[in-house]
């Protein structure tokens, strides 16, 4: 049997098997469903790998859902800019009021202090603070003691003996004892004001 005669035999048995005779390759039908697989399995692990240390830093900005971004506003001292799902914090710096107090009676306790406030630059409502402060610590009475403290005078100094750094007078005269008080604010709250500020929140100074 020549070479023609065997291909044609052979193309009959494979054909008569229900074999493709035409010459063309067939792919099988397990393949695409395998190269699919294979190729999502690849993306997934090149997305969720961790990036290594020569990868190139990015930064995703996701957009605040449901409309525009809410707002919530926080009493203290914040930094500013700081934002999280959605939310921004704006800073508000409090500032605490006090009710006017108005110009003092001469030759008080509250007359000497605000003498002594103008003099170093500061206005009506530093005075006004100072005064609701120190109604609340001794009602600007000079021999004002706190039994249980050992707190003393007009602002209500702990101990007491502090104020002689003002003078030794200090457990009579109202203007020792105002000038001890005012430069201890000035240390410690730097005005009047924050001084307040301070006693409204926590209740003391």
């Amino acid at each position: 049997m020549g070479s023609q005669s065997r291909a044609i035999a052979l193309r009959a048995q494979v054909k008569s098997a229900g074999g493709d005779v035409t010459g063309r390759h067939v792919r099988a039908n397990w393949s695409l469903p395998v190269f699919a697989t294979f190729v999502t399995f690849a993306f997934l692990s090149a997305t969720l790998a961790p990036p290594t240390s020569n990868s190139p830093a990015f930064a995703v900005t996701a957009p605040a859902q449901h409309g525009a971004a809410q707002s919530v506003t926080v009493a203290g001292e914040f930094s500013n800019g700081a934002s999280r799902d959605g939310f921004t914090v704006t800073e508000k710096r409090v500032v605490a009021s006090a009710p006017a107090a108005g110009i003092p009676d001469p030759g008080t306790a509250q007359a000497i202090a605000y003498q002594m406030l103008t003099s170093q630059g500061l206005g009506d409502t530093e005075f006004s603070c100072l005064v609701a402060l120190w109604d609340r610590e001794s009602h600007w009475n000079v021999y004002s003691s706190n039994s249980s403290s050992g707190a003393y005078g007009i602002p209500q100094a702990l101990p007491g003996e502090k104020m002689a750094s003002a003078g030794a007078d200090w457990a009579t005269n109202p203007a020792t004892q105002i000038a001890w008080g005012l430069s201890y604010i000035a240390d410690r709250y730097s005005t009047p004001c924050g001084a307040w500020a301070h006693s409204e929140n926590v209740g003391w100074f």
